[in-house]
């Protein structure tokens, strides 16, 4: 038997999402994946890990619906923000009929995840200055049940214009979702649409803890909407998505104090990034610094100086984001601590152009 011949047929030609840590780079400056640089400083508290944990930890939620500024019955909790974007999927759009929407370019896992699942998708691409393309949009909203915008956008790092999402919310009202996916809205507070979920029951926000709470290694993110969504969302989700120990350190880190932590957190990395930006302008391999309102900064190298290889041999990571749509020789680099946002200025600023360019 050819175990091939049993698996989907859309799995055997699926390009899986190559996250930062399938990439096999070896360094000692991770600047690829938009983490916070330093460890947290939590110690697991819990001891009854022979009993399953709560599906929905009321504690964390009621935590986290304080921290965002919603009820309780707006919140879900899940195994990161990934996981909401299957969700959102799986309760709205059924395989082979339905179609999700995406504006590159931006996050993959919306692609992948809806190629996973048999989801047809339509691509429409943001214009030249990453804002999304609504008379685009409009004209093709055939069968449209999901619209999944970023922001702020991953990789560009630049905030969608909030009139933009308005037009696009009453565009699509009675008729499909608009999935706002904030996972870097901690470092621009004031560009949330939060605020909105009361006036548009047809809005629906990601969130996660691990950026601006320092805690990607424990897959904690949420789902923002109005109760209807939320309890549909509930029916689908895995019988216990968060194990003890994150939920553990989940609900330390949504205690008052340690939110005073990551605000003064946000302070530091976007003081970073603006010395990051300033350091990159001064280097000559550097054709364009691009706005950031997130963790990371997108920029475009000259090809002939070959920096992703030229700084991965110095054990500096960076994401290549050549592939993405427009962003040709676009490096994105995390903001990381200030002597590692100095070291990559510095090395940069040595860079001579290499021999196997020309």
């Amino acid at each position: 038997m050819n175990i091939r011949d049993l698996a989907r047929n859309n799995i055997l030609t699926l390009k899986p999402y190559q996250s930062a840590r399938k990439l096999t780079h070896s360094g000692n400056i991770w600047l690829n994946a938009n983490e916070f640089p330093i460890a947290p400083d939590y110690q697991l508290r819990y001891e009854k890990i022979h009993r399953y944990p709560m599906c929905q930890p009321q504690e964390i939620i009621n935590r986290y619906a304080y921290y965002a500024g919603v009820r309780s019955d707006q919140v879900l909790v899940s195994r990161g923000a990934d996981e909401s974007i299957e969700l959102l999927m799986k309760v709205f759009c059924n395989p082979g009929k339905d179609v999700i929407v995406f504006c590159p370019p931006t996050y993959g896992m919306y692609k992948t995840t809806a190629e996973i699942l048999g989801i047809n998708y339509r691509i429409i691409p943001k214009n030249k200055n990453w804002q999304l393309d609504l008379v685009s949009i409009k004209s093709q909203l055939n069968n449209v049940k999901l619209i999944y915008i970023c922001n702020p956008n991953n990789p560009t790092g630049n905030i969608i214009h909030l009139n933009s999402l308005k037009k696009l919310l009453n565009i699509i009202q009675n008729q499909a979702l608009l999935i706002t996916d904030e996972a870097y809205i901690d470092f621009c507070p004031d560009a949330s649409l939060v605020r909105w979920l009361s006036m548009y029951p047809h809005l629906v926000i990601l969130r996660t803890l691990s950026k601006a709470f320092a805690l990607a290694g424990i897959r904690c993110g949420f789902t923002l909407a109005n109760p209807e969504i939320i309890k549909l969302l509930e029916k689908v989700i895995a019988p216990y998505p968060l194990s003890i120990p994150v939920i553990d350190i989940a609900e330390q880190a949504l205690a008052p104090i340690n939110i005073q932590y990551t605000k003064n957190r946000i302070t530091i990395i976007n003081t970073n990034r603006e010395i990051l930006i300033t350091g990159l302008k001064q280097c000559s391999c550097v054709q364009k610094v691009f706005n950031s309102n997130a963790n990371y900064v997108l920029v475009r190298f000259n090809p002939k100086y070959q920096v992703f290889n030229a700084l991965l041999n110095q054990g500096i990571v960076l994401r290549d984001q050549s592939n993405q749509l427009g962003l040709i020789n676009c490096l994105r680099i995390t903001v990381g601590t200030f002597n590692e946002c100095r070291h990559v200025v510095s090395v940069l600023k040595k860079l001579r152009v290499s021999s196997l360019s020309t």
